[in-house]
């Protein structure tokens, strides 16, 4: 089960302007930017209270951020919620016939491991579930 909200993705078309922006609403600047190349998506992370905001930006037209945007616009992306065994929650996941969008989990940004149930199954709304990866 989800231990807590992790952080909320949003998508945005120009990450340097919604930097700008989400630093003038907040009142604070972003802690960290961060490509994750498998998603072709360049990363900037906030962080208010203990609530963290995600911004995603495409760096290809073929990324899922950028086919997100050209159907649905900006806005909110996905629901992270931060899980304690990652592996053990998907499977229970699929024992529930909730649509795995990752069957197993793959790296992700922020030093998290990730993995996407598909909206069909989550009330039209994108969950990513993370884990810390485990540092040796």
């Amino acid at each position: 089960m989800p231990k807590k909200l992790e952080h909320i993705g949003i998508a945005v078309k120009n990450l340097e302007a919604s930097e700008a922006l989400f630093t003038k609403l907040l009142g604070i600047e972003p802690y960290k930017r961060e490509e994750v190349s498998s998603e072709g998506v360049m990363t900037s992370f906030f962080l208010l209270g203990d609530i963290k905001f995600e911004l995603l930006a495409a760096t290809n037209q073929d990324s899922p951020i950028a086919k997100f945007i050209e159907k649905r616009g900006e806005g909110i992306h996905h629901l992270a919620f931060e899980s304690e065994n990652l592996e053990n929650e998907l499977s229970e996941r699929k024992s529930q016939n909730v649509e795995l969008i990752h069957q197993k989990p793959k790296d992700g940004a922020d030093n998290k491991r990730i993995a996407f149930l598909h909206p069909k199954s989550t009330g039209g709304v994108l969950w990513e579930l993370c884990q810390e990866k485990l540092t040796d």
